[in-house]
């Protein structure tokens, strides 16, 4: 995305109930010519339902998302339609009677729902690929992954087709995808919006979260998701930690330099930076992460897993074949020791931010992952990062930047419930991250000149 697109998507909306009709009208008039940028990342549209919510929004009062395009993860319900959560061994499902309540309040504030997107299988990996219905292309890097398990969705506003992408959160899944294809992707608080109506993959860790263009429309969204409306300002600079015994280690080299580059303008911006360790992260490198999602979806896709184990994507039926290597008791440990860390986190944190690149490694090219070993390897690679911020409980946003022509995200995270302060001061970073941009930009114009 260039600098001057990114400002004008922070500065104001790019829709409203106005435009809504003439925009869906031109959104399917494109769709229905199958663009090769949009191949795979809708697994249906919900054209019928779309222009009745066109109608409804016109006897609405307005409000930030009035006419937003939005599309969906195949994780959440539609009424009339079947929940596929990516996978095949849920073709056959009945369709939702409701709503999920998140999609609802969405409609409820004028949000106008286009379709649904693809994903990982369950959203069991942070990587996007899925051998059913295939995987879109990374649009700021063609030929490599998008990201995952939110991939359509992240795709879809990168490539202009939605305004925003609602999608599921359990290890970086909103947050990987925005980092490969230079968006900003939100994961609140888990508690924060209801998933009633929304495929689990971990009960434990999901959490409902927004994928756009700015910390704004993220913002947006949330608040009607979350039916939170108050507004909070926090000190114009606090302190950001850059931790010293966590996620700064086995980087790509274009992303550790990108991200040393953006600590010394941001400093340079008198943002208050420090890099120190942080003790309950020593803690948490000692809790098995991977026990959370495949203890869980075992659970949750009994039947799928007991009567269609042959539909489901190899990589995907492993991890949950895990679940047989934990005994109960080594299951109530790992929930003790989470419920541990979120206390400690809370009371280490404060109200200071963890900054971090958002993942460790740029999109990698698609043919890599014909190789197991490699597969298995880049996804806890790309996972590692994000990971933290669920088992901790807390609320995490990224944000996009680039350096020497590499799009990449930078992570800020803290403690559960501290959801406004975090949209404050990212809203902030933003800023000075665009202002960098545009720096840099009339610096080579001048040169040039």
């Amino acid at each position: 995305m260039t600098t001057t697109k990114l400002s004008a998507a922070v500065s104001k909306k790019t829709w409203s109930q106005e435009t809504a009709r003439s925009r869906l009208q031109t959104l399917f008039k494109r769709l229905d010519t199958k663009p090769p940028e949009l191949d795979c990342v809708f697994t249906e549209l919900v054209r019928s339902e779309a222009h009745i919510q066109l109608n409804e929004i016109e006897h609405q009062l307005p409000t930030q998302i009035s006419g937003a395009l939005v599309s969906v993860k195949d994780l959440f319900d539609i009424s009339g339609y079947v929940t596929r959560a990516g996978s095949l061994a849920l073709s056959n499902q009945a369709v939702a009677g409701n709503d999920a309540r998140a999609i609802s309040l969405l409609k409820q504030s004028g949000a106008i729902i286009i379709g649904k997107t693809n994903m990982t299988e369950l959203a069991y990996s942070g990587l996007g690929l899925n051998p059913h219905f295939g995987t879109p292309d990374n649009p700021v890097k063609t030929g490599h992954i998008p990201g995952g398990s939110t991939s359509g969705g992240a795709v879809s506003v990168a490539t202009d087709a939605a305004d925003i992408a609602i999608g599921t959160d359990t290890g970086g899944s909103i947050r990987i995808p925005a980092a490969f294809t230079g968006l900003v992707g939100f994961k609140p608080s888990q508690a924060s919006v209801s998933r009633s109506g929304c495929r689990d993959l971990s009960t434990s860790l999901d959490s409902i979260g927004p994928i756009a263009r700015s910390v704004h429309h993220c913002e947006w969204a949330w608040r009607c998701m979350s039916g939170v409306a108050d507004a909070i300002r926090v000190d114009e600079k606090p302190e950001l930690i850059v931790p010293t015994n966590f996620g700064m280690t086995d980087l790509d080299s274009e992303i550790e330099s990108g991200f040393l580059t953006l600590l010394k303008r941001l400093r340079d911006q008198g943002w208050n930076i420090h890099e120190r360790k942080i003790e309950m992260l020593e803690s948490y490198k000692l809790v098995p992460v991977w026990h959370f999602s495949s203890v869980e979806s075992r659970c949750i896709y009994a039947d799928q897993y007991a009567k269609q184990f042959e539909k489901l994507d190899p990589r995907v039926r492993s991890r949950m074949a895990r679940a047989d290597e934990v005994s109960a008791i080594d299951y109530c440990t790992t929930l003790r020791m989470r419920k541990s860390l979120i206390k400690a986190a809370g009371n280490e944190l404060g109200s200071s931010f963890i900054l971090l690149p958002t993942v460790a490694i740029l999109p990698p090219a698609f043919e890599v992952f014909d190789d197991d070993h490699e597969y298995n390897r880049l996804n806890l690679l790309a996972l590692r990062n994000t990971s933290m911020a669920n088992v901790i409980d807390g609320c995490s946003i990224s944000l996009p930047f680039s350096d020497n022509g590499n799009v990449m995200g930078a992570m800020l995270t803290t403690s559960g419930g501290r959801d406004l302060q975090l949209l404050d001061i990212a809203r902030k970073l933003e800023k000075s991250i665009i202002d960098m941009d545009i720096a840099k930009a009339d610096c080579s114009q001048t040169r040039a000149g």
